[in-house]
């Protein structure tokens, strides 16, 4: 079989990704791998794609390789697949699978924009290997990627491929109204950060309603206006003294700039399954923060033209990325149902969130991925010096438990329940022990009335 391996690291052949591919092709000599750096060499792919193409065409199966950046995959990655649906290049029934490697931080949402990409090109989709960036140098890693393989080889031998989850319809784009100004007086600063073409009208209009609408002064950033001089490297020169490698003074305009208003909202139309390339661009670039929560307690909105209710794993995203950065999430307005509606509501939540410093306890998507930077920082701490810093001056180091006279309790408590005779003997005893720390914050409540 002819297995092409599309590299989407920046760092093309010091990728780690791309170490497990390698390790599969001198496994399997019978099967004829070759591997495009596609991310390293994705400006030049810009100018001539006939390369890819070709590659591409003569392949019997594509494996999509990538660390995971920001939720998903490497913007880099993003511009190849949005060449690739421009060219047109047709690859229907080729077989498809995916190889990545992270710390696990929404490497689930990663691996579904690939998924949703390659099954709306047409390709037959196989479930991926997810693994950890120290695996393969464990017998445990290695395993797994011998695994992995088996099982990719068999699927296609026997033609079981993933189903599709989207429905891949086309946008509804219902009409938004852009009603007259609000001439009175305005405070604040919020800012909306975009990407929008020229010819982009209902999401230009999506915009001028929000902006007319809400009582807040707003400022509008195109970000596709700043001339960025590349998509993040991966270097990670940014952790140890929180300065990028580029020079091209995006740090310094993230952080004056746009971090520095009181609330965010992000404006796009769906492409591609995502936010587009210029918004994953920014994104990634942002890491020069680090894995730090640098807005922590601002709200964050979104404008979406597109099908967003059918994009589930964009959703996804866009709920977890508020929930992990500690972000009051006001709403997402679309323009699939009632736009002038869901726009002015958004505007109304925004306005309260501001006056009221409204803020919500994270959820699961907020607290796991929160523990899983916590525990990889801490292990790191040497090394991602300002990560570290932020960590710990935030007090998000809460471990190790030291809860001595809960855990003493749960002891005699499970001794307890062990017991037939004496579990009979409890009665519901157990449950109105567990009520009786939250009763009392009632009783003083009355008490205080």
């Amino acid at each position: 079989m002819k297995i092409l391996v599309l590299n989407g690291s920046p760092k093309g052949d010091y990728s780690i990704t791309l170490q497990t591919s390698i390790y599969l092709s001198k496994l399997h000599p019978e099967h004829e791998f070759d591997f495009l750096n596609v991310g390293q060499r994705i400006k030049a792919l810009e100018k001539d794609f006939s390369e890819a193409e070709e590659k591409m065409s003569n392949a019997d199966l594509l494996v999509f390789s990538y660390p995971v950046y920001t939720f998903l995959a490497p913007y880099q990655l993003h511009k190849f697949i949005s060449l690739l649906k421009e060219k047109g290049v047709d690859l229907k029934g080729k077989f498809a699978t995916q190889i990545s490697t992270s710390k696990h931080f929404y490497d689930v949402t990663a691996h579904r924009y690939i998924q949703d990409n390659c099954q709306e090109m047409g390709l037959k989709f196989i479930k991926g290997l997810s693994a950890d960036m120290d695996d393969l140098p464990l017998k445990k890693g290695q395993d797994e990627a011998k695994a992995f393989f088996k099982y990719l080889m068999w699927s296609v031998e026997n033609d079981i491929v993933e189903p599709c989850l989207n429905s891949f319809t086309e946008p509804k784009n219902v009409k938004v109204d852009v009603p007259e100004e609000n001439k009175t007086e305005k405070s604040g600063d919020v800012v909306i950060i975009a990407d929008y073409s020229e010819d982009d009208i209902q999401l230009q209009n999506m915009i001028a309603r929000f902006q007319n609408v809400v009582n807040r002064k707003t400022r509008v950033v195109n970000i596709r206006e700043f001339q960025f001089k590349g998509g993040c490297l991966g270097c990670l020169n940014c952790a140890t003294g929180g300065e990028c490698v580029y020079k091209d003074g995006f740090a310094d305009y993230l952080r004056n700039e746009l971090n520095s208003a009181e609330a965010r909202v992000f404006a796009f139309t769906i492409k591609d399954h995502s936010m587009g390339t210029q918004l994953k661009l920014y994104d990634d670039r942002s890491f020069c923060n680090g894995h730090r929560s640098v807005t922590m307690g601002k709200p964050v909105a979104y404008l979406v033209s597109g099908n967003y209710s059918e994009e589930k794993n964009l959703q996804t995203v866009l709920e977890a990325r508020a929930s992990t950065g500690e972000n009051f999430l006001c709403g997402v307005a679309t323009d699939e149902f009632n736009p002038n509606r869901e726009i002015d509501e958004m505007a109304k939540t925004l306005e309260y969130a501001l006056e009221n410093n409204h803020t919500v306890p994270q959820d699961f998507y907020g607290v796991g991925g929160i523990k899983i930077f916590r525990d990889l920082i801490w292990l790191m701490q040497g090394f991602m010096k300002e990560d570290h810093k932020f960590f710990k001056a935030h007090n998000q180091y809460d471990f190790p438990q030291k809860k001595r006279g809960m855990m003493i309790l749960m002891y005699l408590a499970g001794a307890a329940l062990s017991s037939p005779k004496i579990k009979s003997k409890m009665g519901n005893k157990m449950n109105e022990g567990m009520l009786m720390p939250y009763q009392k914050v009632i009783k003083d409540l009355e008490k205080n009335k």
